[in-house]
């Protein structure tokens, strides 16, 4: 357990490192995940003239969370995945005694860890500029999002980690992410709350992983109605079904691999 430790604590270190060498870009990456606030706008406006069952106030907090949950859930590895098969840079991890995905891990969570005071300053800039906003969630409103948060974090990596895996068959695997981020962008509510959409709609999105990757730990936070054991099951049962796929990818993606440019 100790060298576990250790190995964890090392990654961690290495790649927050890596991480806080970069601020100035770090502050850029936070900014360039600020199309929520925009669209706070757009719908606090929209509200102000239309029946959606949200006042004004509720969407500014609404997005303002969906910013947050965006800040805490952002992934980038598939690109990484992709370089390292097609350049061959894979090789190299492949020979160390771990697994080549806590890499990506440990990079994530090194970059969480120097992403999120810079998304703070920037809530708090908020709340100065719209104080009719400001709210404070009960703690077991913050424990619930702060677990929703995490798993959605976990779905949304393995989900991209498991497209990532088909590097090893074509050259474009990040295709596949832009596809699916079309999908994304209109059904996990960061275009909309999921309770403005019609009702028969918001039934089939519910069953599909989008909902659980920002609305649902969205809603928790400013106290929207959710079904929280559906929510948590469905996101654990979602995580279950894409490890279970992305290890068989894995495993049938090293058959495939030649190492070529390395």
């Amino acid at each position: 357990m100790k060298r576990l430790f250790r190995t964890a604590w090392t990654l961690l270190s290495v790649y927050y490192a890596y991480m806080v060498e970069y601020r100035a870009e770090l502050i850029l990456w936070v900014l360039s995940g600020s199309l929520p606030i925009i669209l706070m706008g757009v719908w606090t406006q929209a509200a102000q003239g239309g029946n959606f069952g949200l006042t004004p106030v509720d969407f500014a907090r609404y997005f303002l969370a969906v910013f947050l949950v965006r800040q805490l859930t952002v992934v980038w590895a598939i690109w990484d995945v992709e370089k390292e098969v097609i350049e061959g840079k894979l090789s190299n991890r492949l020979l160390q005694p771990l697994d080549p995905v806590w890499h990506h891990v440990a990079s994530h969570l090194g970059e969480r860890g120097a992403r999120i005071p810079f998304t703070f300053l920037l809530i708090g800039l908020f709340f100065l500029l719209y104080p009719q906003a400001f709210w404070l969630p009960s703690l077991g409103e913050i424990c619930l999002f702060l677990l929703a948060g995490v798993l959605a974090f976990i779905l949304r990596f393995v989900i991209q980690y498991t497209f990532a895996l088909f590097a090893f068959w074509t050259e474009r695997a990040s295709a596949i992410e832009n596809f699916w981020f079309l999908f994304y962008l209109f059904l996990s509510g960061m275009i909309a709350p999921l309770d403005v959409f019609p009702e028969s709609v918001r039934t089939v999105v519910l069953f599909t992983p989008f909902p659980y990757l920002i609305d649902f730990p969205a809603s928790i936070l400013v106290g929207l109605p959710v079904n929280m054991t559906r929510g948590f099951l469905a996101t654990l049962g979602w995580i279950l079904l894409f490890l279970v796929l992305n290890r068989w990818l894995w495993r049938q993606g090293l058959k495939q691999y030649s190492g070529m440019g390395a």
